[in-house]
């Protein structure tokens, strides 16, 4: 009760301040957010039994914060916490909590808690009355803090256990927390509010005349940026109103670009959950990541990077509703290109920590073309065209080493690990008995003793889409063309199928995979060989199982359901599957494989965060959570189904 009332008041006071300020808006939209309610469990708080499983930021932040767990309640945020790969810490238990001032240790009881696309909210009440508080991050270095309450009684702010490197001063209204890495919080306290210094510690406290206050939460990684950002966090306190009416906008836009009218709520939900999972992946330029862009997962360490053919999907998904984002997603991969057209595998906000010992699957034209589709950017086409064909280039000059037209997974270093790596698929059962070979004359370029169905369909998608820009910007296409000679060439006849060929020989490496889904996503295959494949990828003991199109058929010996990349559920090759079969006119069968995903994937509809990948026969979560590739493809299944497309 006391939430929606509290959620009404705030929306009023949003829409009136507009008003105020801007005589000439237009009407303002209804907010989406609330029809999507407890989208993840958060709940964590830090130094409790269990691990964080998930932050909620937004806009680009380094900084995340949790929502306290009931049985361990701390009257506050929890956070922030340090996303950076190598600063993960809890800044602070809390670094703002509230209470009601000259209470002593009021003991607060939590009432509510949620989560919603770009806001977390919680209620708590003791003896003394009860306050909310919500959270909004206004941009990728501030977050806004609202407390409100139906007591006319002070209020009394202070932060809970700061992590032990922290140095805490006052000066006026701001609390500055400094960590020796440089990183620092700054809170920002408006002109009612006594702050002062306690020990290694603050206390502010309220006049009692106001039944909302605001605190803007800041996070910077060095004293240039403070000092840039002092007065930017004193701008969002005065224009609070507008900053919050931003945001209520900026997380409209998105929804609105996304949500269909013709779907059914529970799947409007999972749209919901991919967007906020993406934007959640968020984050800004930094160090050596010289553009903002979405790492895999901000839940696990080792995923805050950038990847290539991770940032590719991720930049055809965000195409829809943050255009800009996907362009800056793209651009930082491409800031890091090698002289002779290479884009290294992942890249780090340290440089010394990136990887270029492999590329990843060339999908780059895809996600430009995604871009170009949803905002008629010709100028970032243009902008990109010289790259994009230099990296087309350089897989036919390095990779391709009987200089077929066909190419290879390969290393810069000549090892089989980094050359899996290339593949994406690091472990695929189809790699088993590859070797190495060196590719003559360059220091730097080694293949697999075998040539991959889906590196050349993708790169005949490459092709086909690069003519496209070159003849919409009236340049000349200069690259090699082999994509008519992948689909017979890749094409088992007696086995219905397509596979890997071995390089020495030219035979079929006859492990029945997920790579022969990207003929069909690519329209590389010919209607029959789609036609010849359907019995397979329709068994349900192979290909049309519980989730359907796992990683390799599920009846080979060396199938395991949570073996990585030989056997588990990942969203994107059973995005290429069900997209492939609607490609070539199966698009009821597309449907009914897209519902057993929605269906049954576990937690998905519920507020479980959406998984790397999952079991085969039970749709158990694996692996890393909040996983932007996964959500990226939820978001085109979701987009895609009920379409017809013809070949």
């Amino acid at each position: 009760m006391f939430h929606n009332f509290y959620r009404s008041f705030l929306f009023s006071v949003l829409v009136l301040g507009f008003t105020a300020c801007d005589q000439s808006s237009h009407s303002v939209e209804e907010s989406k957010r609330y029809q999507f309610e407890k989208l993840f469990d958060i709940a964590y708080t830090p130094d409790t039994e269990t691990g964080a499983n998930g932050w909620f930021t937004d806009a680009g932040s380094w900084m995340g914060f949790t929502i306290p767990e009931k049985k361990e309640w701390v009257n506050g945020f929890c956070g922030p916490f340090s996303l950076d790969m190598n600063r993960r810490q809890w800044l602070a238990k809390s670094a703002v909590t509230v209470g009601f001032a000259g209470f002593g240790n009021d003991l607060f009881i939590s009432d509510s808690t949620n989560y919603y696309p770009g806001e977390i909210y919680l209620s708590a009440h003791s003896a003394n009355g009860r306050i909310s508080q919500t959270l909004h991050f206004i941009d990728a270095s501030n977050a806004l803090l609202t407390i409100g309450t139906d007591e006319n009684k002070a209020l009394m702010f202070t932060g809970d256990q700061w992590c032990d490197e922290m140095e805490i001063k006052t000066n006026r209204n701001f609390v500055t927390a400094r960590h020796p890495s440089g990183e620092i919080v700054l809170l920002t306290f408006g002109p009612d509010i006594l702050v002062q210094e306690s020990g290694n510690n603050y206390k502010a406290v309220g006049n009692g005349s106001n039944k909302e206050t605001q605190v803007v939460i800041s996070f910077f990684t060095s004293d240039k940026e403070l000092a840039a950002g002092l007065q930017k966090s004193m701008n969002i306190l005065n224009d609070q109103h507008i900053c919050l009416l931003e945001n209520e906008k900026r997380w409209n836009g998105y929804l609105t670009k996304v949500l269909r009218a013709d779907m059914d709520p529970e799947y409007d939900r999972i749209a919901v959950k991919s967007v906020v999972t993406l934007i959640s992946n968020w984050r800004t330029h930094r160090g050596g990541l010289l553009h903002e862009g979405v790492v895999p997962s901000h839940a696990v360490g080792y995923f805050v990077g950038f990847w290539a053919w991770d940032s590719w999907r991720f930049s055809a998904a965000l195409a829809k509703f943050n255009p800009e984002l996907a362009k800056n997603n793209i651009r930082a991969m491409f800031d890091y290109q090698l002289p002779d057209g290479m884009i290294v595998d992942c890249i780090y906000t340290d440089p010394s920590e990136n990887n270029g010992r492999d590329s990843k699957p060339p999908l780059v034209c895809w996600a430009v073309d995604e871009i170009f589709t949803n905002t008629n950017d010709t100028a970032f086409v243009r902008e990109m065209f010289p790259q994009l064909m230099a990296y087309y280039n350089w897989w036919y000059l390095k990779r391709d080493h009987n200089r077929n037209g066909k190419c290879e997974y390969g290393s810069t270093d000549g090892t089989l690990e980094a050359a899996a790596w290339e593949s994406g698929m690091d472990n695929a059962i189809r790699f088993d008995d590859a070797r190495m070979l060196k590719n003559n004359p360059f220091e730097d370029a080694w293949s697999m003793d075998q040539e991959s169905i889906d590196l050349n369909a993708f790169l005949a998608l490459e092709s086909r889409l690069l003519k496209k820009f070159a003849n919409m910007l009236d340049i000349p296409f200069e690259g090699a063309d082999y994509s008519d000679k992948v689909a017979d060439y890749f094409f088992d006849k007696n086995n219905r199928f397509f596979f890997d060929r071995r390089l020495a020989d030219g035979k079929f490496i006859k492990e029945y995979g997920c790579e022969a889904y990207a003929p069909l996503w690519t329209k590389v295959a010919t209607p029959d060989q789609v036609a010849q494949m359907l019995p397979l990828l329709e068994d349900t003991t192979k290909f049309s199982t519980y989730i359907p199109f796992p990683t390799v058929a599920a009846d080979n010996p060396k199938y395991n359901p949570k073996g990585y990349w030989r056997g588990p559920i990942w969203l994107d090759q059973t995005y290429f599957a069900i997209r492939g079969l609607r490609n070539y006119g199966y698009s009821k069968k597309a449907d009914e494989y897209t519902l057993q995903v929605f269906d049954r994937l576990q937690g998905l509809k519920d507020d479980a965060p959406i998984h790397e990948n999952y079991d085969t026969h039970s749709g158990e979560r694996l692996k890393a959570p909040h996983f932007s590739w996964s959500a990226a493809h939820l978001l085109m299944l979701y987009d895609d189904y009920g379409k017809v497309f013809n070949e």
